[in-house]
């Protein structure tokens, strides 16, 4: 290997130790031992020396064990004659520059607790992200297990011009990866080059700015190092299966653009690693055998136009992209784009105007494959920032298609369409909203560019179920009313199918193993009144996509002989998992969560658990952040029973699945419900109502305490007694 490299870094993790170790001693001195650190709302401490050492750094004296391993690490500088350019002792140098600076960046959140924003997003006064809580770590983590985000790109420094960057980042979003943002080349920052031009940055783009030094880098690592161990179910402490993991699941590399600094060497050291390998736009030496990556270690002096393709190609991550024939870019990355006032040219929906999306079968003869038409005004016809109605009507035909694909179908249109660069939609069915940016409308963008969007990418996703699909979009007012009631039918029809299922009257369920490649033993099985803990899959999703896709995640599970009527054991079903999960899990419950729960992966909506004291159970969705009455928040839930295993008194479940029937009907069902979140009872409480009306308790949902009445077990129970909540009187629950 290059002495120049093996060198540069170890002098450069000597310098970042060094300095690390200094404010260190100085926040001892001035806050002492016991004075606690770490990054915000996270069950993984400071997760790259979690994960790899297994040491829970949680107040500044832990600090000083870890620096001891830091000193231990750090090789002697190169000598000038006699150097043995090995490889080992340079990887040694970058972990104990990943450790220095995790500890670096924990004293700043001490000290400068507001330096770093909060959440998913920027602001006009502050870009800097810093360590993503476990709730982003867990929303974004989704992306990595279905393959809409294949991996990363951790940018250090700026390219030459704000227009470069844009380009770059332009590109890395259309191959579906995250962009990762530290560190400052002659005083620019690439992130602030993204702003400059014009480029919308956060999670919800992609492009996210962790901090303005070279030290946020670890925040990079860090999301790596989390997702091996909250999806991939690795011990903390287990540094060889974490590092061996990334290496073949999270597809990352190093982009350094400018002058590479001792700093940045020894980072560069520290991500080869993780089997991350660094793509140079300067003249650098290089390490082209292969060994710890894929490919080469370290390649330089790439054109610009050129570095992510070679990025792409020396990291082996193969990128399934479809060129679609519309004036703007299209892909996953620019889902999360806002749209903001004084933004649009266009928009439609919102509760400001009729807006409705509906997928239709007609008889084969009555499409033609591939006709778009837009009745009505187009969006060059419109005045600059207005509002009109919009119908999007998606008729499609057959000989395999039906009527119950027919949500399926209409379910992707809000992710399609997001995709587009520029083109901001929420929601579905008559409750959209679509804007129309004017960026993409001097474009070129068009209503027309819809119907292009959904003709080739339900093809290409959904073809198997249909032969033609044609798109019709209506601007013209009335048309656009006559469509919301026709479509307002169909949906009531729908609703009532669906509703109208049970466990019963079906011999067979879906198994869902999307989440196997984060979680390797957790098999999730679907069934008409259990949707899945993600949330995002139901019975008739997965009957769909087993149709679409033989092979694929959602497969056809023979449900067999009922073993336990009570609790939802199921034969069939008990076979599936053992060999699913390669024998690590040979049965569980579908309805409930005391007595061998179903396995729970990462990517939850919700985790119930079991409160003796109250005789009751407790659910918290993973947009809560605050305490819970069982002791734990929902990250240190999530970090407990994630990875695919059963864990009796926990269980994870989707939003939904609350108000389904079968929800943990072995224990007691809803009326066992004694605490869960405010937000969550607001969002289900019309669907609960009518749940706990069935079932004699129309008022259950008042009786059911949240986090303005408490956040322990004593602080609830005297309101849970004084509203009579029937839990009490219920049989004991761990009986």
């Amino acid at each position: 290997m290059s002495k120049i490299i093996a060198s540069a870094a170890i002098r450069g993790a000597h310098k970042i130790v060094d300095r690390a170790e200094k404010k260190w001693q100085a926040a001892m001195e001035k806050h002492g031992a016991k004075e606690p650190v770490g990054f915000p709302n996270t069950a993984y401490y400071l997760p790259i020396i979690y994960g790899m050492l297994g040491a829970k750094v949680e107040k500044l004296g832990d600090m000083e064990s870890i620096f001891k391993k830091c000193r231990q690490l750090l090789p002697p500088p190169v000598k000038e004659t006699h150097h043995l350019p090995y490889l080992g002792p340079t990887l040694d140098a970058g972990m104990a520059t990943f450790f220095a600076e995790e500890m670096e960046e924990a004293i700043r959140y001490l000290e400068q607790p507001n330096f770093y924003m909060r959440g998913e997003d920027v602001s006009d006064e502050n870009i800097w992200l810093g360590a993503a809580d476990d709730i982003i770590m867990r929303k974004r983590g989704v992306e990595f297990v279905d393959g809409t985000a294949p991996g990363f790109a951790a940018i250090a420094g700026a390219a030459p011009t704000p227009e470069i960057a844009k380009k770059i980042a332009q590109e890395l979003q259309e191959k579906n990866l995250y962009v990762f943002m530290c560190a400052e080349n002659n005083g620019v920052r690439f992130s602030e080059q993204l702003k400059k031009a014009g480029v919308q940055i956060g999670w919800g783009v992609r492009l996210v700015p962790f901090g303005p030094d070279i030290s946020a880098a670890v925040f990079a690592i860090g999301f790596a190092t989390r997702a091996a161990m909250s999806f991939g179910g690795i011990e903390p402490g287990d540094f060889r299966r974490i590092l061996i993991y990334n290496k073949d699941r999270i597809f990352a590399f190093v982009m350094p653009l400018g002058f590479v600094s001792d700093e940045w060497y020894a980072n560069a050291a520290g991500a080869i690693n993780w089997g991350f390998p660094t793509i140079a736009d300067t003249p650098i030496p290089e390490i082209l055998p292969s060994g710890v990556c894929t490919y080469e270690h370290v390649v330089s002096n790439i054109p610009h136009d050129n570095i992510v393709a070679k990025a792409i190609e020396v990291r082996g991550l193969k990128v399934a992209v479809s060129k679609i024939p519309i004036p703007v870019s299209f892909g996953p990355a620019f889902e999360g784009e806002r749209i903001r006032k004084g933004e649009f040219f266009v928009e439609a929906g919102g509760q400001r105007t009729p807006m409705v999306e509906w997928v239709t079968t007609k008889r084969m003869d009555e499409v033609e494959d591939g006709k778009i038409e837009v009745i009505g005004p187009e969006v060059a016809e419109c005045k600059p920032e207005s509002a009109i109605p919009l119908a999007i009507c998606v008729e499609v035909a057959g000989r395999e298609m039906e009527a119950d694909y027919e949500p399926i179908l209409e379910r992707q249109i809000h992710h399609l369409i997001n995709y587009a660069q520029g083109i901001f939609h929420q929601g579905q069915r008559d409750i959209a909203w679509i804007r129309v940016g004017k960026s993409a409308v001097e474009k070129g963008f068009k209503f027309r560019d819809v119907g292009v969007i959904l003709h080739a990418k339900l093809h290409q996703d959904f073809g198997r179920i249909f032969d033609k699909l044609q798109v019709k979009l209506y601007t013209d007012e009335a048309k656009v009313k006559e469509m919301v009631e026709k479509a307002r039918a169909v949906y009531a029809q729908r609703d009532a199918r669906v509703e109208g299922m049970s466990d019963e009257t079906t011999d067979m369920f879906y198994s869902c193993t999307l989440c196997q490649s984060f979680a390797p033993s957790h098999v999730c099985v679907i069934s008409p009144e259990r949707t899945g803990l993600c949330g995002s899959y139901n019975w008739m999703d997965c009957k769909a996509a087993s149709e679409i896709n033989p092979t694929g995640p959602n497969q056809p599970v023979p449900k067999g002989k009922v073993l336990d009527t009570k609790l939802g054991q199921f034969e069939g079903v008990n076979q599936f998992v053992q060999q699913a999960s390669r024998g690590k899990i040979d049965h569980y419950n579908f309805y409930s969560l005391v007595n061998d729960p179903m396995t729970t992966c990462g990517c939850c909506e919700c985790i119930a658990a079991v409160l003796p004291m109250c005789n009751g159970i407790m659910t918290v969705n993973r947009d809560f952040t605050g305490e819970t009455p069982c002791g734990m928040k929902f990250t240190t839930l999530a970090g407990t029973i994630g990875g695919g295993v059963s864990t009796p008194g926990f269980v994870g479940h989707g939003k939904y699945n609350i108000t389904q029937r079968k929800f943990v009907v072995g224990d007691g069902g809803i009326l066992r419900m004694v605490w869960m979140p405010k937000m969550l009872k607001e969002e289900i409480g019309e669907r609960f109502s009518a749940r706990a009306a069935e079932m004699g308790v129309p008022d259950l949902l008042d009786k059911i305490a949240d986090e303005t009445v408490g956040t322990t077990e004593d602080a609830i129970l005297p309101f849970l007694t004084e509203k009579g909540h029937p839990a009490l009187t219920m049989d004991p629950i761990l009986g």
